[in-house]
């Protein structure tokens, strides 16, 4: 057999290595658009989503992140951030995306549980050894108490908040005046809003600002355990909401994309054993029952309403409370 010149084996040697480099530059990445208090779950899930579909597939996905608060995160997605998939925090953020045409309407329908891998609650995150004596919503609107919360217009965290105290009442026998008068309240007593869960957490532990912090159960251990077990202490309320956390594929991006198989298996992780076994580490209330009651110890059991219960939807609540003018607005304005 003949061989080759030199330099056509040097051009077939250079083919070769600019094809695998086209291969390598056209891995799929994609971008997972989330809300605030998120950031260390996705550093777990990613790296495990990307090492199993390598073993499944062959094929190597890049996984980029955004978090903020999530009503300014599906804000962001409709004005351009090309979000492959959105994790948010309350289905009206995606409702919105999809109002824009980004996302098939039926996008609740695509994945069990309403499109929600898992649950979160409100609770509070107090100084150590509580010198407030802080145990129950009413304890949030004694004079000199100071309470942080996000703000409600762009923070889904904020806006569970607002409606856990709001419902807290009415499960208990009362009525809208009264949960409106609890409500107006509590807000008098919060001297900052910031925009997302995270931006109230740094207000709470570095600025050192405020008695209690109300946020969701994840991230109030994530404090506890990363920021100083020893500086604050988690408090659980007789009652509270239920906030299920939804996800949705952006079909606009993924089919221009090309990506809708990737993210497809992306969200699909997130109820995998796996993926549930990573969101319980997390503390966030896993849907799988097997991984929930591996974990039972540290959820405590409490009393749980969902905005269903108490609005007849987060869509309702989002149209009567937070729209321009609504009664948070009045709330916020007489405040």
């Amino acid at each position: 057999m003949k061989r080759k010149p030199r330099a056509l084996r040097q051009l077939a040697v250079s083919a070769a290595l600019f094809g695998f480099g086209l291969s390598a530059i056209a891995q799929v990445t994609l971008l997972n658009v989330s809300y605030d208090v998120t950031r260390e779950l996705y550093k777990d899930i990613n790296p495990a989503f990307v090492s199993a579909w390598k073993k499944k597939t062959g094929e190597t996905v890049g996984i980029n992140q955004s978090h903020g608060g999530s009503s300014k995160q599906a804000g962001s997605v409709i004005g351009g951030l090309e979000a492959d998939v959105v994790t948010m925090n309350q289905s009206t953020d995606i409702d919105v995306i999809a109002d824009s045409g980004l996302i098939a309407a039926d996008w609740n329908k695509r994945f069990p549980n309403g499109a929600a891998p898992y649950t979160s609650t409100s609770v509070f995150l107090v100084r150590k050894g509580n010198p407030k004596n802080i145990r129950d919503w009413d304890d949030l609107v004694k004079p000199g108490t100071t309470v942080i919360v996000p703000n409600p217009k762009t923070s889904g965290n904020g806006r569970y908040t607002y409606l856990a105290a709001w419902g807290q009442v009415i499960s208990k026998g009362g009525n809208a005046t009264q949960a409106r008068d609890f409500v107006s309240r509590l807000f008098r007593n919060v001297p900052v809003l910031d925009g997302g869960g995270r931006g109230a957490t740094t207000t709470f532990t570095q600025r050192n600002i405020g008695d209690v912090l109300v946020t969701f159960e994840n991230e109030a251990y994530l404090i506890d355990k990363e920021v100083g077990g020893d500086q604050f202490d988690v408090v659980y309320p007789s009652v509270s909401i239920e906030a299920a956390a939804p996800v949705a594929l952006v079909d606009k991006v993924v089919d221009k994309k090309g990506s809708r198989k990737q993210a497809q298996a992306y969200l699909d992780f997130l109820y995998s054993p796996e993926g549930q076994e990573i969101i319980a580490r997390h503390y966030l209330r896993p849907r799988n029952e097997a991984v929930l009651k591996k974990h039972a110890a540290q959820f405590k059991p409490l009393k749980l309403f969902t905005p269903e219960a108490i609005f007849g939807s987060l869509a309702k609540a989002q149209k009567e409370h937070f729209a321009d003018g609504g009664i948070y607005d009045q709330i916020v304005v007489n405040k």
